[in-house]
């Protein structure tokens, strides 16, 4: 990006830039990086373009210069931007910034009206700040003094600029405009603002070798990127880009799905880094119940309750990936109530009528706290008990329920409501050894009961086993 307007330097564009060829490919760089989608953008540079050889190199997605101040407008961008869509690409439209020349909200106007907009067709993807080292540097042309690398403005006034521009934008077309940057650039220049999180970044950076590495990211507004333009000069026309993604998560992008940023739910969104932090680009709208809401992102579920605030769920994890198999919020898990824990050996997530914990020897297993093997296990303590975590999930069998647990396995029936076995025990080690449930023993009918440190008993379905030092285990 970044080429000068022909309408500034009073010249027009070489004819040199008006087709790309194959040959000039070849003789610039080849690598791509090995993750994401592949895209290019453009400008009137490239002119006319045979955009079926960029599809087949590789591009999913494209954005085509459509202005610059509000002087400029690309000659070619009708054609740029219908190529694009001819082949089957998403493309987009970006405005290159002269922030010294008129206002945020003026450039807007102009970019939005000549090209900038936006439609929730699944094809547009957002509009775009194109916001970066000043290509007048020094220069006076026609008049007008275009300043230093950072347009002769102080950082509150770039900060400022860019504000005034990207409300602009999404009061005229419903989306928050990408910021592309150069991440040494925005720091000089505008000292590394916060707040910008709710904005996709679109980062420039050009390693001299191949890597998958984008290099810093300007960090007081964002954790991550979008979009990382890593070569200028190829392999495919314009400038290369690679999407931090895959397609699906690219056609969410641009579909219309929205961030109330005034909301709980917006709110918590920005302070984890906005679409390039922790939640990622939103997969759908707010929606809400009379008791909760909730938006789902690319790699987090939120709910907010009056009463918990917002908690997420972390979708790619065990526990969130074992949650949206279960229904996810139609399950009978509910809705989470607390976000995810970890200990030092286990993790754990509290729902509405299910905690989940994940350990590296069982995965996810549950508890239904609202059942009766539920209210027993956080009557003993829940995880700080002698039962400890679930190894398996609660499972019924004709007429009774059971769950292994760490140290025990709970039993429940009508009858006899919740009894446990104490497994490392020596009465619940010989009842595992005879074949548990399915031995002649049966299940308990009773919890072990010692009178003191030499007799432990415990009834059974058909047995009664009894323990003390000298003899062991014996039955009856």
């Amino acid at each position: 990006m970044g080429q000068r307007s022909a309408r500034v330097t009073a010249a027009k564009p070489s004819e040199s830039f008006k087709r790309l060829s194959i040959e000039a490919l070849s003789a610039e760089q080849t690598w791509m990086p090995t993750f994401g989608v592949q895209g290019l953008d453009v400008s009137s540079h490239q002119g006319i373009l045979d955009w079926q050889y960029q599809w087949n190199l590789g591009a999913r997605f494209a954005y085509v210069k459509a202005t610059e101040g509000n002087y400029y407008k690309n000659p070619y961008y009708s054609s740029q931007y219908q190529g694009a869509r001819n082949v089957g690409m998403i493309r987009g439209a970006y405005h290159f910034a002269i922030p010294n020349w008129s206002s945020g909200a003026d450039q807007a106007r102009y970019f939005v009206q000549n090209g900038g907009g936006w439609s929730a067709d699944g094809y547009t993807m957002p509009p775009v700040l194109d916001f970066e080292f000043n290509p007048y540097e020094g220069e006076t042309i026609n008049g007008f003094y275009f300043g230093n690398t950072c347009y002769n403005m102080s950082p509150a006034q770039l900060t400022s600029w860019v504000r005034d521009f990207g409300s602009t934008v999404r009061s005229m077309t419903g989306r928050l405009p990408v910021i592309y940057t150069n991440t040494s650039w925005w720091n000089q220049c505008l000292g590394n603002p916060a707040g910008f999180g709710d904005y996709p970044l679109w980062v420039a950076s050009y390693p001299p070798s191949p890597t998958n590495n984008a290099g810093p990211v300007p960090t007081a507004s964002w954790s991550n990127y979008s979009i990382w333009q890593y070569s200028s000069k190829g392999p495919l026309a314009g400038d290369s880009n690679v999407w931090n993604g895959d397609l699906a998560a690219l056609k969410r992008f641009a579909g219309n799905f929205t961030v109330s940023t005034s909301g709980a739910i917006g709110s918590a969104w920005i302070a984890a880094g906005g679409a390039n932090g922790l939640y990622g680009n939103a997969t759908s709208n707010e929606t809400c119940t009379s008791t909760y809401c909730v938006q789902t992102f690319e790699r987090r579920a939120a709910f907010w309750t009056a009463a918990q605030g917002v908690k997420t769920v972390f979708i790619p994890g065990a526990i969130g990936q074992t949650w949206l198999a279960a229904g996810g919020t139609s399950s009978s898990w509910g809705h989470a109530l607390d976000n995810e824990k970890c200990a030092a050996n286990y993790c754990y997530q509290v729902f509405q009528t299910r905690t989940a914990y994940w350990t590296a020897a069982n995965g996810v297993q549950t508890i239904f706290t609202p059942g009766a093997i539920g209210q027993a296990w956080l009557a003993a303590g829940g995880t700080g008990s002698d039962w400890g975590l679930p190894t398996s999930n609660e499972r019924c069998i004709g007429n009774y329920c059971l769950q292994e647990f760490q140290r025990r396995t709970a039993y429940w029936t009508a009858e006899q409501w919740v009894k446990t076995i104490y497994t490392p025990g020596a009465i619940g080690s010989v009842w595992r050894a005879q074949g548990g449930t399915s031995s002649t023993w049966g299940m308990p009918t009773s919890n072990e009961t010692c009178s003191s440190a030499v007799f432990c008993y415990q009834n059974f379905q058909y047995r009664r086993a009894t323990w003390t030092p000298t003899a062991g285990v014996t039955v009856s």
